[in-house]
């Protein structure tokens, strides 16, 4: 990415908004009064050095690199002074220290060596730095071209030189402390809280590439509250602001890069993956970090194996590791910890165990991808995480044609001809050492120890965040120094408001790369840009890049994850995406049960419970379907339920239709004949009105079959029991009046009854009306008390819903019920007594009949009535209703209609007398 102009009013911006914190650290050291905010403005560097370049304005380079780098006395070969700020610490066999003075000076500790070892010669031991990198001494170009850079054009310093005081760290923490100390101190010194310069310029730092040497270098610092930039560190501690308020970083913490791993995993529905950890410190933490995360996704850890540099070459622990590998199921492996070289060996020990798996590996690896091209069979088609990608400004020549031999005092490229290409150099006795420490032999290298072009490795990893790191912290120099300079006499211009006060600066500084952030770094001192996900293509023993993805942390959690699936080649037979689990998926309509003794991830099927269902892959619960609605066959699926009624589409509702309006019909016959027929003898002898009275209660009892029929609603539900146990009831009280007329007249006919006095009353019409009237206050206080109501009972029969009538009150129900059991129980009684009375109009016998029948049909629905559900319960309660109407019609009817219709000579009054000369009207 290109710097871009930001506006003054953004500069301003960002002033007024430090100009609290100024005052306030102002007043906790420096002299000056406290200042107030004016304007300011920042020149561009790039875009400046850009166009000088293409106009020619100068040859290669505005100033020539090669008197820039300058290598300085190192301790051993120094001599001692006799200065009273001597401190004697372990001394450093080489110290790799460049310094150009300046008015002011960024301090740098950068890795370039990749370690240090304690070497021990006839005298005392001393710091013995090894194997410098290529690769790193490039980020040491960057920074020297960087500072060139911004003294190039005057206008970003006006009448400032800017200085740097640089060391390598070698990897080490012991040379990175040496190093910090010895450039706060002063050239040459090494004094803890002591500056023999009498005058510090050094306004901040930059650097280390590595955790393990920059949290000292920021413990370090943060005494002395100086600003620091790191531009590759990523351990999580130094986001801790209240420990390392002024520490800033052109990365984010290593937890970033675990959390992309992870989401990248749990995308592709992997849940059982292997880890490769370096055994070293980071190592463990990142173990740590990377298995918080996995398991906050549901990733489970199928093996560990931690690699130790010290165990290179055991064959015990390469089988054991390679038996691991080889038993597990998991196709995914993680890569994480700092690059290890036994790593890289076990992956050419036994690249036939990687055939069909995935690795997966971080920042750290990848930014030393130009170390792997060796062990193309077991990386090929590897997944990285790797740092966004910037571009630096036009650099000219600055990288090109760099000669070993024509930079004698560039300790480190001439150690680097030694350790990397063998190419011995003018110091004889330098040749000697190399040679003995390293066991090689050293080759006259002239002509041939040329770099052609060095360009390649500025944009790869985080050499570009050196430059920038420099940017930074100059812009921020550059407000500050506005800042100051408007506020303050330049006599009161202390380096100390510098170094104290820079980080505010530093924080608030805006974004210029255009990513709409609100200022360049986060509430931690982190530059936050996106993560590239990409995959490693091996093609003639070099590294293609393909992109495949990328992953922002200032998106939602939604989409800060961008993947192309299909442009992923798979190291599968099929090109198709491994699996990469513990168990097969539990489809849908199954749920996980978890394995006894195994992790999470290894688990077992089963289907879901009747009325739940599971709607995805691997479910942990079923979800049982809504009240109305039941699972499909697969128990994936909620789907309404069927409801069950006495539908009218039932063939069991069309016969009792039928059968209903055939009995209507046929009492209505039978009415008609007893109104054509009221005055013969038969209609007369069985009391007319109560005859029409009961003939209608029961023609009317067949119609209420109508509403215990479709679709139970409240109003039906509140009708039907209540419509016919009042209408049946007045039938059984007119049965009850006729059979307690017949008694009270047969019993009056003896000599001397008492039952005389009750002849000419009317008993029927008492007994009918007082009945009748009970049975309809019951039903009244029932419906005003707890009426019935209509229910869909969704527990009785899986998948069905019961469209029903709850009746409300039970008791209520059962007192209704109870109590035409009650009139048909009197009834019989009283018909039976008279049962045997004489003369053949006594139709006592009939009565006795019908309400037998009545009983036996209700006696027996009861059990058959609570036994059952749904539409069958209403089955039942109709066949109940037909039999008990239609019995009451046939037995106290049908044989008077006989003898009106085909026995005529018998309805005459001589008939039913018989040899009697007294005529009983009842």
């Amino acid at each position: 990415m290109r710097p871009q102009d930001y506006r003054a009013a953004t500069v301003q911006a960002s002033r007024v908004h430090v100009a609290e914190r100024w005052r306030r650290d102002s007043r906790e050291g420096a002299t000056a009064d406290p200042p107030s905010t004016q304007p300011g403005y920042r020149l561009h560097v790039a875009e400046r050095w850009r166009r000088d370049s293409r106009e020619g304005s100068t040859a290669d380079h505005p100033l020539p690199h090669t008197t820039r780098i300058q290598g300085a006395p190192t301790d051993h070969q120094a001599k001692t002074s006799a200065s009273p700020c001597s401190l004697k610490l372990t001394r450093a066999y080489e110290d790799y220290r460049y310094y150009q003075d300046g008015d002011i000076i960024l301090g740098a500790v950068l890795s370039v060596n990749s370690y240090a070892v304690t070497y021990t010669f006839t005298e005392e031991p001393v710091i013995l730095c090894m194997r410098p990198s290529l690769r790193s001494y490039i980020n040491f170009l960057v920074f020297l071209f960087g500072i060139e850079i911004m003294n190039y054009y005057p206008e970003v310093l006006p009448n400032i030189t800017l200085g740097y005081h640089l060391y390598d760290s070698c990897t080490d923490t012991r040379k990175a402390v040496k190093s910090v100390l010895q450039i706060l101190s002063g050239p040459n010194k090494t004094v803890p809280n002591y500056s023999c310069t009498g005058y510090n310029k050094v306004a901040g730092f930059i650097g280390d590439e590595h955790s393990i040497t920059t949290i000292p270098i920021a413990q370090i610092l943060g005494v002395y509250r100086y600003s620091q930039i790191s531009y590759g560190a990523t351990d999580y501690v130094l986001s801790d602001r209240h420990i390392y308020p002024q520490f800033f970083r052109m990365v984010q913490s290593v937890r970033i890069y675990y959390k992309v791993i992870s989401r990248f995993i749990k995308y592709f529905g992997w849940n059982w993956v292997g880890i490769f950890v370096s055994n070293d410190g980071s190592g463990e933490t990142e173990l740590l970090i990377l298995s918080q995360y996995l398991s906050s996704y549901g990733i489970c850890v199928a093996f560990t194996i931690k690699f130790d540099t010290n165990k290179l070459n055991q064959p015990d622990v390469i089988n054991r590791n390679i038996n691991t590998v080889r038993s597990s199921s998991a196709q995914i492996i993680v890569i994480c910890g700092a690059f290890n070289s036994a790593i890289i060996q076990f992956f050419n020990d036994a690249p036939s165990i990687f055939y069909e798996r995935t690795l997966i590996l971080n920042p750290s690896w990848t930014s030393n991808s130009y170390m792997l091209t060796g062990t193309v069979e077991a990386l090929n088609k590897t997944i990285t995480i790797n740092l966004g990608d910037f571009d630096l400004p036009e650099y000219g020549s600055f990288f090109t044609n760099i000669r070993i031999s024509a930079r004698p005092q560039d300790k480190l490229l001439q150690d680097i001809g030694i350790a990397q290409y063998k190419c011995m150099t003018s110091n004889v006795s330098r040749n000697q050492f190399y040679s003995s420490v390293y066991n090689i032999s050293l080759n006259n290298c002239a002509g041939r120890d040329r770099f052609q072009d060095l360009s390649s490795f500025v944009a790869m990893g985080v050499t570009p965040r050196v430059y920038y790191s420099i940017y930074i912290m100059v812009l921020a120099l550059q407000n500050m120094h506005l800042y100051l300079k408007e506020q303050f006499n330049e006599s009161n211009m202390k380096m100390y408001n510098y170094k104290t006060q820079l980080h505010h600066f530093i924080k608030e500084m805006p974004d210029i790369f255009n990513l709409n952030l609100t200022s360049f770094f986060n509430e931690d001192g982190e530059f936050v840009i996106e993560n590239l996900i990409q995959q490693w293509l091996f093609l003639s023993k070099t590294i293609q890049k393909l992109y495949i993805g990328r992953y922002i942390d200032l998106a939602s959690e939604d989409s800060n994850l961008f993947i192309l699936p299909w442009k992923i080649q798979w190291r599968t037979k099929n090109n198709e995406a491994p699996r990469s689990q513990c168990s097969d998926n539990c489809l849908p309509g199954y749920r996980k049960v978890p394995r006894e003794g195994t992790q999470s991830c290894c688990y077992n099927c089963a289907q879901c419970p009747e009325g739940e269902i599971s709607y995805r892959n691997d479910s942990e619960n079923c979800i049982k379907c809504p009240d109305t609605e039941w699972h499909n066959e697969k128990k994936d699926q909620c789907i309404p339920r069927l409801e069950e009624f006495l539908s009218y589409s039932d063939v069991i509702t069309g016969v009792f239709s039928v059968l209903s309006a055939l009995l209507f019909l046929i009492t209505i016959g039978i009415l008609v004949i007893f109104i054509i027929f009221k005055d013969t003898a038969i209609v007369k002898a069985n009391n007319t009105s109560l005859s029409f009275l009961l003939l209608v209660s029961i023609m009317l009892t067949f119609p209420c079959v109508f509403l215990f029929l479709g679709r139970p609603v409240d109003t039906t539900c509140m009708l039907r029991q209540s419509t016919f146990s009042i209408i049946f009831s007045i039938a059984i009280s007119c049965v009850l009046g006729k059979t307690t007329m017949i008694y009270i007249v047969f019993k009056a006919t003896k000599p001397g009854s008492v039952w005389k006095k009750w002849v000419n009353m009317k008993i029927s019409n008492a007994v009918v009306l007082t009945f009748s009237l009970i049975q309809i206050l019951i039903n009244i206080t029932w419906l005003a008390a707890s009426p019935p109501f209509q229910e869909l009972d969704t527990r009785s029969f899986p998948g069905k819903i019961i469209v029903q009538c709850n009746e409300g009150s039970v008791m209520a129900f059962y007192s209704v019920l109870g109590y035409m059991g009650l009139l048909a129980a009197v009834s019989f009684i009283i018909a039976f007594l008279a049962r045997t009375l004489p003369d053949s109009f006594n139709e006592a016998k009939y009565i006795t009949f019908s309400m037998l029948v009545f009983c036996s049909v209700w006696i027996a629905m009861i059990p058959a009535y609570l036994s059952t559900k749904g539409k069958n319960m209403v089955v039942v309660e109709i066949f109940a209703i037909l039999t008990s109407s239609a019995g009451l019609l046939a037995c106290i009817f049908f044989p008077k209609c006989f003898l009106i219709l085909f026995r005529p000579e018998m309805n005459t009054k001589a008939h039913l007398l018989g040899s009697k000369n007294k005529v009983i009207s009842t």
